[in-house]
């Protein structure tokens, strides 16, 4: 390799490695420095699949797709199976490669599904730090069938960089998560010890002045400051619970269950299916229904609760379903409260799907699906 040629790859690494150094985002990050690593090498298309560790694949990046590819909002890109991909799941992509030929633009040309502008073959390069893997790296170009050893070495060490910048960015996003549970840990401690302990000494004083007056008026005016003092304490108490769930970690239809109990709650809960759910996914499988058992105890008129859940390989299933009051709800309308709007987000947020059926009478049912 020429010394012009060495600076210049030397030039394109620092630029990248700034890029990537400066985004806390994942796809923000990838999608800019995909679209620099073209700009700089002259290569026209691009695009990066995230992978799980199930096999499954998303694409977190794309530049230039024809449209072939990039057709019904990229949706030969994000499903089906491809020789990159697959190769990858087999753990047989370890470095930099030459695909000799791209089975999505195959297919596409197979199927007639539009312009492909020449593109047949592109280099596929695994990004990853050590020994933890995330996905690919795509690139080619028009009429380009095959990419020399030094062209492949450079994707390598952009691969490289990506895979720790995504690293880094996990490992960022683990700690924020670290300090909000801690941070959740310290107000609920702080709760307990203090508006907690004061409303239960408020609530026995109150006790007391019915209990040492002989004068109606006054009975009755202690009489309602302790019940105010005992509805605060019970709001106290779920909410100190929503911050720190005690039973979490015996899992989360253990943790519902209890707080369906703490709530005065009758529940019915029926588990099926057996698999590892996420963290993350189950965090918010908490969060969704202790927002569902806490609309059930303020609207639904009933304390009768049905909670059905499913575990599988590629995903998850939860309904909550009360026989209360019900309210009038068809699937075009606005969802009417905070709380259910808050349910629908969480699970939107992990690509889920949220689904409320409800009728004056009948009751109201939430269900929710979450992918793995």
């Amino acid at each position: 390799m020429s010394e012009g040629a060495r600076y210049e790859e030397i030039s394109i690494l620092k630029e990248i490695a700034e890029l990537l150094n400066e985004g806390t985002d994942t796809k923000d990050v990838l999608s800019g420095v995909l679209k620099r690593l073209l700009h700089v090498t002259g290569l026209q298309t691009g695009w990066i699949f995230l992978l799980e560790e199930n096999g499954v694949h998303q694409l977190a990046a794309h530049e230039a797709l024809p449209p072939a590819l990039a057709n019904d909002d990229n949706r030969r890109m994000c499903q089906g199976e491809c020789w990159c991909v697959n190769k990858y799941n087999n753990r047989k992509l370890n470095k930099a490669s030459n695909i000799m030929e791209c089975k999505r633009i195959e297919d596409a040309l197979e199927e007639k599904a539009g312009e492909t502008c020449g593109l047949t073959h592109h280099a596929t390069v695994p990004l990853r730090a050590g020994e933890e893997r995330f996905g690919i790296l795509n690139v080619g170009s028009p009429n380009k069938t095959h990419f020399q050893k030094n062209e492949l070495a450079l994707l390598e060490a952009v691969a490289y960089q990506i895979g720790t910048a995504l690293k880094r960015i996990k490992l960022t996003q683990l700690e924020q998560e670290t300090a909000l549970v801690a941070e959740r840990n310290r107000l609920a401690r702080d709760l307990h010890d203090s508006v907690n302990q004061l409303l239960f000494s408020l609530s026995l004083t109150a006790r007391a002045g019915v209990e040492m007056t002989q004068n109606n008026e006054v009975k009755q005016t202690f009489s309602y400051i302790q019940d105010l003092a005992q509805e605060a304490l019970g709001e106290m108490r779920a909410l100190i619970w929503q911050l720190k769930p005690h039973g979490l970690e015996n899992g989360m239809v253990s943790a519902l269950r209890s707080y369906a109990d703490m709530l005065g709650l009758s529940i019915e809960t029926n588990v099926t299916g057996v698999a590892s759910i996420p963290g993350k996914v189950e965090e918010s499988l908490w969060r969704i229904g202790q927002e569902a058992l806490a609309n059930c105890k303020k609207h639904s008129q009933t304390i009768e609760v049905l909670l059905l859940f499913h575990a599988a390989s590629d995903g998850v299933e939860m309904t909550i379903k009360d026989v209360g009051c019900g309210f009038h709800y068809e699937e075009n309308l606005e969802i009417p409260s905070f709380g259910l709007k808050n349910m629908k987000t969480r699970t939107e947020a992990l690509n889920g799907t949220f689904q409320l059926n409800s009728k004056p009478g009948s009751g109201t049912e939430i269900k929710i699906h979450i992918p793995f």
